[in-house]
């Protein structure tokens, strides 16, 4: 079984857009192939759409434990040097260069934090 959160990343579509449009909070992997493989007109209707530029979800990987979590970025958010877990002390991240300043950006997701490492 997968969720209606696993089935939008994996059509790369808005979980709004897979709400409005009637996927299930929950469907086996064979429905979810089914509509893969032939998708309605408004899901191929956003397939067309896409221009690639922005993307529609964004894969978080923590740079100490290697969690996972997959989220919809943010106008606002830079270019991330890397993801980790909101529980991890900052003894636990890479080193920082000398000369360069670390940025902290909470919560950009449920529970990870984004770091940039700014000249």
């Amino acid at each position: 079984m997968m969720t209606r959160r696993d089935a939008a990343i994996a059509l790369d579509i808005p979980l709004e857009m897979a709400k409005k449009h009637g996927i299930p909070s929950k469907m086996s992997e064979a429905e979810f192939r089914e509509l893969n493989s032939n998708p309605p007109a408004w899901l191929a209707q956003s397939r067309a759409n896409r221009t690639g530029k922005r993307p529609v979800w964004v894969h978080l990987v923590c740079e100490v434990c290697g969690t996972e979590d997959y989220e919809r970025p943010k106008k606002w958010w830079p270019t991330f040097d890397f993801v980790h877990c909101s529980h991890h002390s900052p003894a636990q991240l890479p080193k920082l260069e000398a000369g360069r300043t670390r940025v902290e950006y909470p919560d950009i997701s449920a529970r990870m934090y984004g770091i940039v490492d700014e000249d």
